[in-house]
């Protein structure tokens, strides 16, 4: 009986984080609900009790169920019958597990039948599917779209919508179109209102749509007639059940093969708008987007624990010249280099889940009654760091999983890039976390401001004053180094005062703060538990390495250099 909840102990040390305990306050109001539903947490404890008996369960579905069926999912794939997806049979009995354990809206509040978690046990339950099968999560996950329809939808929409979910049904998010990828203000599938009957119809195509004949669609749609920009576009949710959709085809794709992601035509296709015309894009999509982004770093991280969790145990087996694999300096270095970054960016990805968590909680508590001077600033202030770091997130965790996966098959060698062995699935499972839901160049254009505003440095600094044991000091010396060398080099970036040469080098600047800011997680990491200390040394001497010659390529620049690379 294998349970990837209880056989990994970083996933509890990131649940008991201090910070818990004012997450869980705040989600529960003080735990007002105790009277009102025999399962809501009388207090605290009782609260972290709960987190840890779902995500057993989770960990368990995930180590008996889903990471036996995913090799079989990955051969067998979904199929159209009758205009309808049919998932994969191992697809089909993992997603059943989970309903019937009864976590589909596990951070829904109570009255919809959801269990009001916070999103750092949800996002960990992320962590812990796709670490079993990261196809599978994207079916799962996408009752993400259930928080947007809570935050959004009216009262009437949340009581026919979200119950549903929470019951099993699954969601989609339909947003990108043949002709509008990562451009999304470029979406034109059309949004038409009919007076006389007092609804909306939905024509066009919508194109890679994530579990694309889920029961609630979300669409991006173009409700205002002549526009050609975000500011013309709003949101609505389709019900299959309105069966008003074709399903053109399903994508074959390198990896998630479990994932069905289809091209879709709406013809005629009724359906609701939700909350106010010309917000589609602007305010609910955006929310929607940062909610995935958070997710496929889970996923990401997920896919890095299963990565390393291979390569070490083959490594430890395979024999060669007479020892273990293991034994060889080429073999070891390259694990505990797997390990840092895997062990780096779950740290990033529970932070930014902890920063989510209280902006987020905070904004519905503002809907309920005024907030204190005290708890607006510190939900301005938690706000301004989720839209920080979920990008950096983003874009690191998910070119680590490509990493480590590129790592694992390196380590099995042949047997790596033969289907008889897992990595050779999770390698092409990788590959998607750095593309969709924007791609890692599309998180540095919106993580590059992080840089530009000072907001990165000025978190830095708040790290940097954290007390730490004495025999840690050194490691923050080397961070204190490190932070000055990317002040300067940032500085001589933006002195330019030119847009394209601070793209130029963005990326160099913004892996540069991540070096940095994933470096002090671990160091704060180690201070809680001297078991990070390995990693926390190898991250912070490479991103010493790193960051300098970055730094030395950024000072050895002009804005002449752009004329180089630029393609006549």
């Amino acid at each position: 009986m294998a349970n990837f909840f209880t056989d990994n102990s970083d996933l509890k040390f990131h649940l008991t984080h201090p910070l818990m305990k004012k997450i869980v306050a705040l989600r529960e109001r003080d735990f007002v609900d105790k009277d009102k539903f025999d399962y809501a947490p009388i207090d605290f404890e009782d609260a972290m009790d709960s987190y840890e008996k779902v995500l057993e369960i989770v960990g368990e579905i995930s180590g008996d169920i889903v990471a036996p069926n995913a090799e079989g999912v990955d051969q067998q794939g979904p199929k159209i019958v009758n205009n309808e997806v049919i998932y994969a049979d191992g697809t089909q009995e993992n997603l059943e597990a989970l309903v019937e354990a009864g976590l589909m809206g596990i951070t829904l509040p109570r009255k919809y039948k959801g269990l009001n978690f916070p999103i750092v046990p949800y996002i960990m339950a992320a962590d812990i599917v796709s670490r079993a099968d990261a196809g599978f999560v994207n079916i799962w996950g996408l009752q993400d779209c259930a928080e947007t329809i809570n935050e959004f939808g009216d009262d009437d929409q949340k009581k026919r919508f979200l119950p549903r979910i929470c019951d099993g049904e699954t969601a989609a998010m339909d947003l990108t179109e043949p002709d509008a990828g990562s451009d999304l203000q470029a979406a034109m599938l059309k949004a038409t209102y009919n007076e006389k009957e007092g609804k909306w119809y939905l024509n066009g195509v919508k194109r890679f749509i994530t579990n694309g004949d889920a029961h609630i669609s979300l669409i991006l749609a173009r409700s205002e007639e002549g526009t050609q920009d975000g500011r013309g576009l709003s949101m609505f949710i389709y019900d299959r059940g309105n069966k008003a959709v074709k399903i053109r085809r399903l994508e074959n794709k390198m990896g998630i093969k479990g994932s069905p992601t289809c091209e879709l035509v709406f013809k005629n296709a009724p359906a609701e708008l939700v909350g106010s015309r010309r917000l589609g894009l602007i305010k609910y999509v955006m929310a929607l987007m940062n909610g995935a982004r958070l997710g496929i770093g889970a996923q990401s991280v997920g896919v890095s624990e299963a990565a390393y969790r291979e390569a070490i145990e083959y490594a430890r087996e395979r024999e060669q010249f007479g020892k273990p694999i293991i034994q060889f300096p080429a073999v070891y270095e390259m694990l505990a280099v797997m390990k840092a970054k895997l062990d780096a960016s779950r740290s990033l990805l529970y932070e930014t889940a902890r920063y989510v968590d209280l902006y987020k909680t905070y904004t519905a508590i503002s809907e309920e009654r005024k907030l204190e001077p005290e708890e607006r600033k510190e939900m301005k202030t938690y706000q301004r760091l989720a839209d920080y770091f979920t990008p950096l997130l983003k874009g690191l965790a998910s070119e680590y999983s490509n990493q480590l996966a590129y790592d694992a098959v390196q380590i099995h060698g042949g047997s790596g890039f033969m289907k008889d062995y897992p990595v050779e699935r999770i390698y092409r499972d990788a590959r998607i976390t750095s593309i969709y839901e924007g791609t890692t160049q599309l998180q540095v254009v919106a993580a590059i401001r992080g840089v530009t505003t000072g907001g990165y440095l000025n978190r830095i600094r708040d790290f940097e004053a954290m007390d730490i044991k004495p025999e840690l000091h050194g490691y923050r010396r080397t961070l204190i180094v490190m932070t000055e060398e990317y002040e300067k080099a940032a500085k001589n970036v933006m002195d330019v005062n030119e847009p394209e040469y601070i793209d130029y080098h963005a990326r160099r600047l913004v892996e540069m703060a991540g070096n940095i800011i994933m470096g002090y997680l671990l160091l704060h990491d180690t201070e809680r538990d001297n078991n990070f200390r390995a990693s926390a040394e190898v991250f912070i001497k490479r991103g010493k390495a790193d960051n300098h010659a970055k730094a030395a390529f950024i000072f050895n620049s002009s804005i002449d250099d752009l004329g180089y690379y630029k393609l006549n």
